[in-house]
C-alpha cells in the first residue's frame, strides 16, 4: 500500500465539491493545505473531526493553513454533512476512492480486530509548491486538530 512520505509531491485532483463545484489540488497553488480524510460524513467520529476543524478554521487560516476535508461520501451526502453542521471549509467527493488509494488512505486497515478495506483516517499537509509536509495515518478524530497544531507550531485559541 503506498504511504505518502515528506517531500513527495502530492498526488493531483480534481474532485466535485458539496456546493456543486470543482476543486482541484491545484486551485489551492500557492497556499498551505491540510487536506484531511474521514470515512463518512454524519458519524460520531467524522463529525467531531470536522466540527473540531470548523471550530478552528479562523486560527488555522491567519497561519496560513486552507482546509479541505475528502471522503468517499456523494456530493449530496456531504451538502448535507456541510449544512446541518456548519462546515464553512470545502468537503470534497472521492466516490471512485482513486484519491484515498493514491494518498495511501484506502486500504487494509483493522476494524474491531477484523481486517478490513477502507478508509484509513489520515492529514496530510501540502506545501505551497505541492509537496507532502506531514502524512499521518490511522489518526484519531477526537484532539486530533490540537495535535496537527501544536506539530506545525500553530497556537489555537
Amino acid at each position: 500500500m503506498t504511504r505518502l512520505e515528506p517531500g513527495q509531491p502530492a498526488p493531483a485532483w480534481t474532485l466535485p465539491t458539496a456546493d456543486g463545484g470543482e476543486l482541484s489540488l491545484s486551485d489551492l497553488a500557492g497556499r498551505k493545505v491540510i487536506l484531511y480524510v474521514y470515512p463518512a460524513a454524519m458519524t460520531p467520529g467524522c463529525t467531531t473531526q470536522a466540527c473540531d476543524f470548523r471550530d478552528n478554521l479562523g486560527v488555522l487560516e491567519r497561519a496560513g493553513y486552507a482546509v479541505v476535508g475528502i471522503s468517499p461520501d456523494s456530493p449530496e451526502k456531504l451538502a448535507r454533512f456541510a449544512e446541518k453542521e456548519g462546515l464553512t471549509f470545502p468537503l470534497v467527493a472521492d466516490e471512485s476512492k482513486e484519491v484515498l488509494t493514491a494518498y495511501g488512505a484506502y486500504g487494509e486497515k483493522q476494524n474491531y480486530g477484523r481486517t478490513v478495506m477502507g478508509v484509513i483516517r489520515s492529514t496530510f499537509v501540502i506545501d505551497e509548491e505541492g509537496r507532502v509536509e506531514l502524512a499521518r495515518y490511522n489518526v484519531k478524530a477526537k484532539g486530533h486538530v490540537q495535535m496537527l497544531a501544536r506539530q506545525l507550531g500553530v497556537e489555537l485559541g
